[in-house]
């Protein structure tokens, strides 16, 4: 994975208890940074500023599966006992609106400025492996080629991230398919790995970058044991056993590029309502439109750029109609980009097995199925 931040010579490793939490965040503010991590807002898991291990789900995890999400108590207090939820990094990074420019009118005409206004400087807490690769892969939408993305790059230069290796799979997760999680390998400034065993409750804290390295040494630790550290190896490792969905990805782009009038693809259409719920909350999805907007006296005009899907009738609309207006056309559209012509595109798969298209698709589509349904009737097999 590339990873745009400077790299330390050597990765530290140490442990922190609770109170080293609490430290961790308290010296991100003091950075300047506004902490964004996971909380229990709305029955859910959602990410939201916060400011301490209070404010963390302390004792909570998430049942998963097609159209289906609830919040349950633990019999423990741990910290990121959950998956992910509805949010992901994306509504941060490339907001879902932000404004490109606006003009004003004067006796000259209409004079624009485009210049941006600043970029916040969030401390990213709680970032799950997946969604580190969903970084990455957004990193190259809209950071390489010639066209960078202002608003993304300058929002990504000053985002800190700590990420936390998984230690529960919800049964919708399949980064191990997609070679994801859930260990992450690099993109990060400093990983957590969360380790209870009978009575221990620790965090063994890694470093990624210089600036990761920084800051552990701001925060009271202790270098951790090799005991300490294989246990919070066995916690990714049980994590990746336990895992709830699998993908087949060998010879996928090819595979559905054969198959574009499979009838599998007319099926899924009359179970899909086109909500682009999917869209919305998949951590690398892109599609965005724009729109102007002007003051009642027309002396001030402003262009503003907003999230779109590919699963609106308007998105594909050019002179003359829309390009892809069934439903069916829209969905094989969207999955056959995010695990085919996006590999010819960015280099990557679009997908990092999170698995959150399948828990908020309000009819329970499944992507691993609907790939793995084409492949067996393609071959014939009952």
């Amino acid at each position: 994975m590339r990873n745009l931040m400077e790299q330390p010579q050597k990765a530290m490793a140490a442990t922190l208890d609770h109170a080293g939490i609490d430290r961790l965040m308290q010296a991100l503010c003091a950075h300047g940074y506004e902490v964004i991590g996971p909380a229990v807002r709305d029955q859910a898991i959602l990410y939201d500023t916060i400011f301490s291990v209070a404010d963390l789900p302390v004792g909570w995890t998430d049942e998963q599966d097609g159209g289906l999400y609830r919040l349950k108590r633990r019999d423990d207090d741990a910290l990121f006992g959950y998956a992910v939820g509805p949010h992901s990094w994306k509504k941060y990074l490339f907001p879902p609106r932000a404004r490109l420019w606006q003009a004003q009118r004067t006796d000259d005409g209409f004079q624009i400025e485009s210049k941006a206004e600043p970029a916040p400087r969030y401390a990213f807490f709680g970032v799950r492996p997946c969604d580190l690769h969903a970084i990455e892969i957004q990193d190259r939408v809209f950071l390489d080629g010639d066209h960078v993305d202002d608003i993304y790059k300058a929002r990504r230069d000053n985002a800190f991230i700590i990420a936390v290796n998984c230690g529960h799979a919800a049964s919708t997760c399949f980064c191990v398919s997609m070679g994801t999680g859930p260990g992450a390998d690099s993109g990060y400034d400093l990983v957590l790995t969360e380790v209870l065993e009978g009575s221990a409750h620790y965090f063994l804290v890694e470093t990624g970058s210089a600036r990761g390295v920084e800051l552990l040494a701001d925060i009271p630790h202790r270098e951790a044991t090799s005991t300490e550290i294989s246990a919070a190896r066995q916690v990714v490792s049980d994590t990746a056993a336990g895992m709830g969905r699998t993908l087949d990805t060998t010879g996928i782009k090819e595979h559905l590029y054969a198959n574009y009038e499979h009838s599998r693809w007319e099926e899924v259409a009359t179970r899909c309502l086109s909500c682009a719920n999917c869209t919305m909350v998949c951590p690398t999805c892109f599609c965005s439109t724009v729109e102007d907007v002007t003051d009642l006296t027309g002396e001030h005009a402003e262009r503003w750029r907003r999230w779109d899907s590919c699963f609106t009738m308007d998105h594909s609309y050019i002179h003359g109609g829309s390009v892809r207006s069934s439903t069916m056309s829209r969905y094989r559209q969207w999955m056959t980009h995010k695990l085919a012509t996006w590999i010819d595109q960015f280099g990557t798969s679009g997908c990092v097995g999170c698995g959150r298209c399948i828990t908020w698709c309000p009819v329970g589509i499944d992507i691993t199925k609907e790939v793995e349904s084409i492949r067996r009737e393609t071959h014939g097999n009952p």
